[in-house]
């Protein structure tokens, strides 16, 4: 069991008051009986996780949805997890979907985890939208500057020139200032 399954499981095992269903579902090796926790009714959310991370983590593309909705979640762990899986998950839908989460301005509080998801993904949606969210979020009073500086660090990492203009619109913010100029050093 790697690390990142480990803390899911210790996690959910907390959650589920160490009931056997969880235990089931963190030992089991059947995919499809993970796959049947995700469309069966009334499914604790813990459980749902369990089996989209599982799924997600061995390529199974039915995890997608799930996994997405989870990368959207307002707790954070839940964001982190679906995050990894989606990253291992190869299904050529999640650039987009991490993108359009990243960019939405009704849940810049839930985009942490899409940015960074963009930066490692690597995709060709990963820098336009990185460049919109940042952009964004250097408007005056905004309250999500690790948001914005996730963007800025996901943007030096990406070393695309299309974002020198908003990483020169961020040295500007204290909070961002060293991690734009770092940023800028390293763009092609």
């Amino acid at each position: 069991m790697d690390e990142d399954f480990r803390s899911l499981a210790d996690r959910v095992r907390d959650e589920s008051r160490g009931s056997d269903a969880c235990e089931r579902l963190i030992a089991t090796e059947d995919s499809e009986a993970l796959a049947d926790v995700l469309v069966a009714p009334e499914q604790p959310l813990w459980a749902r996780e369990i089996a989209a991370f599982r799924l997600g983590c061995s390529g199974d593309r039915r995890a997608f949805e799930t996994l997405v909705l989870l990368l959207n979640h307002r707790d954070p762990e839940r964001c982190v997890s679906a995050s990894y899986a989606l990253a291992r998950l190869g299904d050529p839908r999640t650039p987009r979907a991490a993108a359009a989460l990243a960019t939405n301005g009704l849940r810049t509080a839930y985009a942490l985890h899409p940015v960074r998801l963009l930066t490692e993904l690597r995709a060709p949606e990963s820098v336009p939208a990185l460049i919109s969210t940042l952009e964004r979020l250097l408007a005056p009073g905004e309250p999500y500057w690790r948001v914005a500086l996730a963007c800025v660090e996901g943007l030096g990492r990406l070393g695309d020139g299309r974002a020198r203009p908003a990483l020169e619109a961020a040295r500007c913010h204290p909070r961002l200032a060293a991690a734009a100029a770092a940023a800028l050093s390293r763009l092609a």
